[in-house]
C-alpha cells in the first residue's frame, strides 16, 4: 500500500444560481474526500462566481479498502440567520490519477472546470479544481544489514 499527500487547488465557480431574495450569496466549499473533510474560506457577497484560490491537502491510501477514490465538492451558500443552503455538488474520480502517481511518482490534473449539480441531478454551474497527488517516498538506510550485524566503514 502506497500512503501520500492529496493536494486539492479550490480555483473559483461560474453560474451559480442565486438562493437568496435579499442580498448576495456567500459561497464556500465543503471538500470531502473519505472520512476526512476541510472548508474553504466564505466568498461574500460574490455571489454566483466566487473565487477562492485556496489549496487544501488530504491523506490517502492507495489501494485502499473501500476502493471508493471519489473528491466531492459541496457548494453552500452562508447563511446567517438560517441554516446553510445547498446549492450544489461536483464528484471527481480519483483512482486513474491515484495509480498514475503510484507508477510515476507523482500525477497532476491541471486546473479544469467540473459540472456542479443539484440533489435531482440538474445543472446549476461549474467549479474550477486542480488537483496534484504526491506519494511519500521511503527513505532508505544508509548502513546495510549483514547477518544480524550492522556493516560500518571503518
Amino acid at each position: 500500500m502506497t500512503i501520500g499527500m492529496l493536494e486539492v487547488l479550490l480555483l473559483d465557480a461560474r453560474g451559480l444560481q442565486d438562493t437568496d431574495f435579499l442580498g448576495g450569496m456567500d459561497p464556500y466549499v465543503l471538500i470531502q474526500y473519505k472520512n476526512q473533510e476541510r472548508k474553504s474560506s466564505v466568498a461574500r457577497g460574490e455571489g454566483g462566481s466566487p473565487v477562492w484560490n485556496e489549496k487544501f491537502t488530504f491523506r490517502v491510501e492507495y489501494p485502499g479498502g473501500e476502493g471508493q477514490y471519489k473528491l466531492v465538492l459541496k457548494i453552500m451558500d452562508k447563511d446567517t440567520f438560517s441554516a446553510d443552503d445547498f446549492l450544489g455538488q461536483a464528484s471527481i474520480y480519483l483512482e486513474d490519477l491515484l495509480a498514475l502517481g503510484v507508477e510515476n511518482g507523482k500525477a497532476e490534473l491541471h486546473p479544469c472546470k467540473y459540472r456542479v449539480v443539484r440533489t435531482d441531478q440538474t445543472y446549476c454551474g461549474e467549479i474550477r479544481v486542480g488537483i496534484n497527488f504526491t506519494p511519500k517516498v521511503k527513505e532508505e538506510k544508509d548502513e546495510i544489514e549483514v547477518g544480524g550485524w550492522k556493516e560500518s566503514d571503518y
